[in-house]
């Protein structure tokens, strides 16, 4: 018998970020306006069926109407139970064990989790700002993971240096995976481009802009054979009947009110970032609805959560970041939120 626990699982533990209730919550990047608006009259009027009985077995509905909304065949698209579910998912059905995945830290610290959970090593590049493309095939990765934006970072790599790394992946290198979850929030990203690559798997989520982080929801896009295999390891009935049906009312409207939400994150970001900046911190350039700040002077981050805490203000604390060292990252809410916190911040800088 193997021994137990596995050797992988020892370092891990449970994911415990602190969720203690605050009259402002900027910790964990949710939408701070609320859920989408035709989301919520699905979930107003749930019925019994959508409680006491199965849902769809793969989530059709919506992969139909994502297909829908950017025009790529409906065997492209693969469904989860968020965007992490489905990076899971395309680790286990993509790498033998044993095989490598790169990436540049810090990034979704769940990609090293998932990592150690498949069996998989752990291959982090990192120089500097960001590595050239070609250095993340170095070591024969059997999969590259980028988030764009990245969080906890907030930072957009180029759009011309994921084309460098596809085209070095080549058609037959390893498989890239594009986490776009914060994807709404920025200039431009590779939905479109994903059906009709070789190698190039897009994950988005609902959890983000359209505000359904409770009903988790995600999706992932690319070539039908890559798909496929993802499909294989995400088993079946993980969405929800009210959560796809919700998600389906969601990406119709996605029109009117996420354009609407994606306007007041910018706007935010931009007033936020100048605030900081007028009291002498450096925050990082972001393209989330989010941004990070190192400390200055030594400061640490978990204790600086904590005091802003006792202030009513929750945020997420970041120790010993690779290129950054200690830092906050503060999720971009209304105007009084984002008052609130920068008070609290004067407090606890003085």
């Amino acid at each position: 018998m193997s021994p137990f626990p596995r050797e992988a699982f020892k370092p891990l533990s449970r994911y415990t970020p602190d969720r203690r209730p605050s009259e402002v919550d900027l910790s964990d990047n949710t939408n701070r306006w609320g859920a989408h608006p035709a989301a919520m009259e699905i979930v107003r009027s749930a019925e019994e069926m959508d409680l006491n009985r199965y849902p769809s077995v793969y989530a059709d509905a919506l992969r139909e109407a994502v297909a829908k909304r950017y025009g790529v065949p409906v065997d492209c698209i693969v469904t989860g139970c968020g965007s992490d579910d489905l990076l899971d998912q395309a680790l286990r059905a993509i790498c033998d064990p044993g095989e490598g995945v790169a990436y540049i830290p810090p990034t979704f610290s769940m990609v090293e989790i998932f990592a150690k959970i498949n069996g998989l090593v752990e291959i982090p590049v990192r120089e500097g700002d960001i590595p050239a493309p070609e250095r993340l095939l170095d070591a024969d990765p059997a999969l590259v993971y980028v988030c764009r934006p990245n969080n906890p970072t907030g930072e957009v790599v180029p759009r011309s240096w994921v084309e460098r790394l596809l085209e070095a992946a080549g058609s037959d290198g390893p498989i890239v995976l594009l986490d776009e979850a914060y994807a709404e929030f920025a200039d431009d990203d590779f939905v479109e481009e994903a059906a009709g690559s070789r190698r190039l798997l897009v994950l988005r989520t609902f959890s983000k802009a359209f505000g359904l982080a409770g009903l988790r929801v995600g999706y992932a896009i690319g070539p039908t054979e890559v798909v496929a295999e993802v499909e294989k390891s995400r088993g079946p009935y993980k969405v929800s009947r009210i959560a796809e049906r919700a998600a389906v009312a969601a990406l119709a409207d996605d029109a009117r009110w996420v354009p609407s939400i994606v306007a007041k994150v910018r706007s935010g970001r931009e007033r936020l970032a100048e605030a900081l900046h007028a009291r002498g911190l450096q925050p990082v350039p972001s393209g989330a609805n989010f941004i990070l700040v190192p400390l200055p002077d030594g400061r640490r981050a978990v204790p600086t959560k904590n005091e802003l805490r006792e202030r009513g203000v929750a945020i997420r604390p970041f120790s010993n970041l690779p290129g950054f060292g200690d830092a906050i990252r503060i999720s971009i809410g209304p105007g009084a939120e984002m008052e609130r916190f920068l008070e609290a911040l004067d407090e606890v800088l003085a």
